[in-house]
């Protein structure tokens, strides 16, 4: 059996939408990032980035079990003495709505240029209409 290498011209990109009410973070980020990376396609290889454009709505709208709303924590740090901030999930949810899902579909993805590659393909936006209608994006169950 041969295996065969597609090239950057061979690729065909899809737009999917997304719906993240009621969605777990985590299940609703490990699926987004298969899609991201083209693990759905019969095509897929590991080298390239293969994978389609995704549309997440309603990203202020997530679920997470357990205590997770005050118990996940997200660091920064500006780079000066004693500039560590922490925000929970509760906190990021209220300053920056669209950064968990962004996070958490990020940290899923490769740590390399192919990855930062990937994660432009990620759209993300709290409400329900985003200005992508002329790439008439497919709706996908997950």
């Amino acid at each position: 059996m041969k295996t065969t290498v597609i090239k950057a011209a061979d690729i065909e990109r899809t737009w999917y939408v997304v719906d993240a009410e009621g969605q777990t973070l985590g299940r609703l980020a490990s699926q987004v990032a298969a899609v991201l990376r083209g693990k759905h396609k019969p095509t897929y290889s590991p080298s390239v980035d293969c994978g389609d454009y995704v549309i997440v709505l309603n990203a202020d709208k997530i679920l997470v079990t357990g205590n997770k709303m005050d118990d996940k924590m997200y660091y920064r740090h500006s780079g000066y003495p004693g500039g560590l901030t922490e925000l929970s999930l509760r906190q990021q949810l209220d300053r920056y709505p669209t950064r968990p899902v962004e996070l958490a579909v990020k940290g899923m993805l490769p740590k390399n240029k192919l990855g930062r590659k990937m994660i432009k393909k990620l759209k993300v936006y709290t409400g329900s209409e985003h200005p992508h209608e002329a790439q008439q994006p497919v709706s996908l169950e997950l």
